[in-house]
């Protein structure tokens, strides 16, 4: 393969649905530690329960707006029954009791007495009749640039529902951030105690952030479980947070666009680093290439951190306002 085909590849999975759920999920989650300050490190639960929603609704043979409306009721009432506890926690507290709910959401969905409703480890499958809904006879061809650069008609819808989400959710975002609620929100992320001095219940402006950012990880969530076409345990692990994260970091925390950035840029240097290992100067296992390029990202994430530590986007003054 040829290095104008590996970057090629690359592209076609940064802008493609791979890249686009990813800037979604982040999207959710630049809410909650971006403009909020929360240090949520269980966002994969909410991706978790929006999945599940999605794919119990197709277990039960009922439409694809079921399935999302499934996916928003689950994530609201996770935010709700996880924020009003824990909420007043902050920093490292908050992020070791988020990561342990996700874990805990996880094993639920993994266990026996659960098989009747998630399908226990062997997880739901199907889902791929749901994507009856997106076709509408537009896309009817793949796309295609070459011999390398092609993207199903499949692909095409889920891209074009991802990536209009993404843009939804990014513009109501920057409205959002802008009015009276925004800023309190980046109040309460550069001084906590300053805010509720000024009579700001931070409790209550926490909460609606939290369950905001999780409704968006749902769908982001419910949108992957349709992409994949079955959603099983094992695929809500910890690390996708972590993932998450780093698209976060990388575009900017804290800004609009950040996230969408982020995600591109991440996924076509992941892609592109994959390539390069096993395809062009090396002849090394699939293993060996997986570990050296989450090594190379953890080692650009750092460089990042030393050169460039607000991100791509971000702004240093925004930055060190808010203590990051």
């Amino acid at each position: 393969m040829s290095f104008i085909d590996i970057i090629a590849l690359a592209l076609q999975t940064a802008i493609g649905f791979q890249g686009a759920s990813y800037a979604l999920a982040a999207v959710g989650l630049n809410l909650h530690f971006g403009y909020t300050g929360l240090s949520n490190f269980g966002h994969v639960g909410f991706l978790l329960v929006g999945a599940y929603g999605m794919a119990i609704s197709a277990d039960q043979g009922w439409s694809i707006w079921v399935g999302f409306a499934l996916a928003i009721g689950a994530s609201v009432v996770l935010g709700l029954l996880l924020g009003i506890p824990t909420l007043r926690l902050r920093g490292d507290y908050l992020a070791i009791v988020t990561i342990a709910a996700a874990e805990i959401l996880r094993l639920v969905a993994n266990a026996r007495p659960s098989e009747p409703l998630t399908g226990g480890s062997r997880g739901i499958g199907g889902l791929s009749a749901q994507l009856g809904f997106f076709r509408r006879n537009i896309f009817d061809e793949p796309f295609r640039i070459g011999d390398v650069f092609v993207i199903s008609a499949r692909d095409q819808w889920l891209m074009l529902w991802t990536w209009g989400l993404v843009l939804v959710f990014c513009l109501l975002i920057g409205l959002l951030v802008r009015s009276p609620w925004g800023r309190v929100l980046r109040s309460i992320r550069e001084d906590e105690d300053a805010a509720r001095s000024l009579g700001k219940n931070v409790v209550v402006f926490k909460l609606q952030s939290f369950v905001l950012g999780g409704v968006i990880g749902a769908l982001a969530g419910s949108l992957i479980a349709l992409g994949d076409g079955s959603v099983s345990p094992i695929r809500w692990v910890a690390t996708l947070t972590f993932a998450l994260y780093a698209v976060v970091i990388l575009g900017g925390a804290g800004t609009v666009w950040g996230p969408v950035v982020g995600a591109v840029v991440y996924w076509f240097i992941l892609d592109a680093v994959e390539g390069v290992l096993g395809n062009l100067w090396f002849d090394v296992s699939d293993t060996t290439v997986g570990a050296v390029r989450l090594v190379l990202t953890g080692l650009g994430l750092m460089a990042l951190m030393v050169f460039r530590p607000q991100g791509i986007l971000g702004s240093k003054k925004e930055m060190l306002a808010s203590g990051r």
